[in-house]
């Protein structure tokens, strides 16, 4: 099972009006999202991937994995576009291998902490 939260080293207040834009494109709402600090990430994880650019603070049975992606804000529409799609090309190619790995056994599976994916408001 695959689960994916979303964590920034200096978080916006809100998601960039682009970013919605680029990605209603694709069919995905992030209306109901917010940017959250690392210590908001609940659970525990075995994998970080660092598009910040920064040296991520470690987290102890978590590898780091570092996507070299630019920060588009401040840029055109045409990068947050770009940026869009590398994202999601590296997505694609992370979840392929990920899945091609051993297949986890249902006990497994049934015993692995639930994590918390309820929208939660925009900060204001």
């Amino acid at each position: 099972m695959l689960i994916a939260q979303s964590a920034g080293l200096a978080p916006a207040l809100a998601v960039a009006p682009l970013t919605n834009y680029v990605m209603r494109e694709k069919n995905i709402d992030l209306r109901d999202y917010y940017p959250k600090q690392l210590k908001d990430v609940v659970g525990d994880f075995d994998l970080t991937i660092n598009m910040s650019g920064y040296n991520m603070p470690a987290h102890p049975s978590a590898k780091v994995e570092v996507w070299d992606v630019c920060d588009p804000i401040g840029e055109s529409e045409d990068v947050f576009r770009h940026v869009r799609d590398e994202i999601e090309q590296h997505v694609r190619k992370l979840v392929e291998r990920l899945r091609s790995r051993t297949t986890a056994s249902p006990e497994a599976v049934a015993a692995a902490p639930q994590v918390d994916t309820r929208r939660r408001p925009t900060r204001q």
